[in-house]
């Protein structure tokens, strides 16, 4: 693939991560103080996309209404932890540490065979029943931590690392997260290392999804934020000799990862149902 061509017809979206700051600090804010709570609590991995919420979180509400709860498995990586706990000392957070070990390796033992994507579910959503439970025991909201690019490429776990009340980054790509990441001081080990979930030993994310974050980011932008058709991408690719088969792959993705992005089905049997005919705003009568 001829690199600089690739980049010139497919740009990067254009960010300006001041004035993301301002809007998201504004949002959330209003969507925590408007339902009458001023804390929020989050689980923080020692990757980037965690840390930029810890630091966005921090700054809208004050270190002090804020919670991190770092979550390791036995395999995680200690550099994952010794980077969780940066993140949470470079921006004042208060952590604590609650290791999901003896919370999922009962259920393992007791399945024949389970794949590492079994594995990797489970661990996300037992990682989620823990937020929850800080979020009712602490009185706060749990901060999502997906970015834009993976929940377009299906690349989290439903009711686990997607479910939040309000989430910063999910209209943020990958670069845009590393961008505003760099702008609000998220320490440097975080933002350089490969990214990666965790969730076994040397997993990475761009190793899974067969391709790097950069093309994917500068695909999506053309394809999802300004409505370019699958077959102009590919024609352009063709143009600069670039991966066709990686952009079908993250067509493919989008298509099939369709039913993470939506509530579950209510099957309409009458006359007002609830999320068709019956809807409010999420504020109403508060």
């Amino acid at each position: 693939m001829n690199s600089e061509k690739f980049n010139s017809l497919f740009p990067l979206p254009p960010f300006e991560p001041a004035l993301a700051e301002y809007a998201l600090l504004k949002i959330i804010r209003s969507e925590i103080t408007r339902i009458g709570l001023r804390r929020a609590v989050l689980g923080v991995s020692g990757g980037i996309d965690s840390a930029l919420s810890l630091a966005l979180v921090a700054k809208a509400l004050g270190a002090d209404n804020v919670t991190a709860v770092l979550m390791p498995y036995r395999s995680s990586s200690p550099a994952s932890l010794e980077h969780g706990r940066l993140v949470c000392d470079t921006f004042g957070v208060r952590y604590v540490t609650q290791e999901i070990t003896p919370m999922v390796e009962p259920y393992f033992i007791s399945q024949e065979k389970m794949n590492e994507m079994r594995r990797g579910n489970i661990m996300a959503r037992m990682r989620m029943i823990v937020l929850y439970d800080y979020s009712a025991k602490e009185n706060a909201l749990v901060i999502g931590t997906s970015n834009k690019t993976e929940i377009l490429l299906g690349y989290s776990t439903l009711w686990g690392d997607m479910a939040s009340a309000v989430n910063p980054l999910g209209d943020l790509y990958k670069c845009q997260v590393r961008a505003l990441s760099a702008f609000l001081g998220v320490p440097a080990p975080v933002i350089d290392k490969a990214p990666s979930a965790d969730l076994w030993e040397g997993q990475s994310d761009e190793a899974e999804l067969n391709l790097t974050y950069d093309m994917a980011d500068r695909i999506l932008y053309q394809h999802i934020d300004l409505c370019r058709s699958q077959d102009w991408v590919l024609r352009r690719l063709a143009a600069c000799d670039g991966d066709i088969e990686a952009a079908q792959r993250i067509f493919r993705r989008i298509e099939t990862s369709q039913f993470k992005r939506n509530m579950p089905i209510i099957a309409k049997i009458s006359h007002r149902t609830v999320n068709r005919e019956f809807r409010q705003p999420r504020d109403w009568n508060v």
